[in-house]
């Protein structure tokens, strides 16, 4: 009788794992049962993906997002997160990807899963006009901003001159560290180019007026791909099928026109 009942109980353990395991990695099946899938961004790094003057979210990722989508028969959700707590909340099943600019990083590699890189951009380093900041090692002694969690950080912390500096301060968003900057509290910021060149270009077209400065000197050259998890292989396939189509058909140039002017 014993026998039989471990038997028992190791049959339920076998169908109860098997269950689980056909559960893994169906996040595309999920997604074209729902209709939708659900994109985690931070809503203010424009202009990948951030309100617009009416409220709704805009950018170069929201568009492309929505036309992956399109072309999956499904619709693009999208649910503003903590930049900082992204990976938790994909790895946590509240979003299914991470399309929002996110570098592809070792550290975030052994994280999550990444599609092919689709934008390639750089980490920069901002200054006030006139600034006597002209290169990289000119950081030592200074304090610089930037946003928490995001692949700015872990540029600086790589580079040599990052235990010369003084301070780092964290910013919950870019916008916050570019207007610290500009009120003089720190002396520098390092941000994603694609961000930082085109809040720049807005704010001092609005204010004519000269108010940055991005010096030539990156601290890196980076790649970036959507995040998504590690385990959803049907998925990640999916959307590398979809970015080369649209690359392929010209979809993404007329995007990338539309946003950063050029080609992409």
């Amino acid at each position: 009788m014993k026998k039989i009942f471990i038997t028992l109980i190791l049959i339920l353990a076998g169908v109860q794992s098997f269950a689980f395991s056909s559960e893994k990695g169906n996040t595309l099946k999920k997604i074209k049962k729902d209709g939708y899938f659900t994109v985690g961004l931070d809503d203010t790094f424009a202009p990948m993906g951030f309100r617009g003057e009416n409220g709704d979210i805009v950018g170069f990722d929201i568009d492309l997002a929505k036309e992956a989508a399109n072309r999956m028969g499904v619709e693009a959700r999208f649910k503003p997160c903590d930049w900082d707590g992204i990976i938790f909340e994909l790895r946590s099943k509240k979003i299914d990807m991470v399309w929002n600019g996110m570098t592809i990083t070792q550290g975030r590699k052994k994280q999550i899963a990444f599609s092919k890189s689709y934008f390639d951009g750089e980490q920069i380093i901002v200054t006030k006009s006139g600034s006597n900041i002209k290169g990289i090692s000119d950081l030592s002694g200074k304090t610089i901003g930037l946003q928490m969690g995001s692949s700015s950080y872990f540029a600086l912390e790589k580079n040599p001159v990052y235990p010369d500096v003084k301070d780092v301060k964290k910013y919950s968003s870019n916008v916050e560290a570019l207007l610290d900057l500009e009120a003089g509290r720190t002396q520098a910021v390092i941000i994603d180019s694609m961000v930082g060149k085109y809040y720049i270009a807005k704010k001092e077209k609005k204010e004519n007026r000269d108010i940055f400065t991005v010096v030539n000197d990156p601290l890196a050259v980076e790649y970036t791909g959507i995040g998504m998890r590690r385990e959803d292989n049907a998925l990640i396939t999916e959307i590398n099928r979809i970015l080369d189509e649209m690359q392929k058909d010209g979809t993404y140039n007329k995007i990338y026109e539309k946003w950063f002017g050029g080609r992409g």
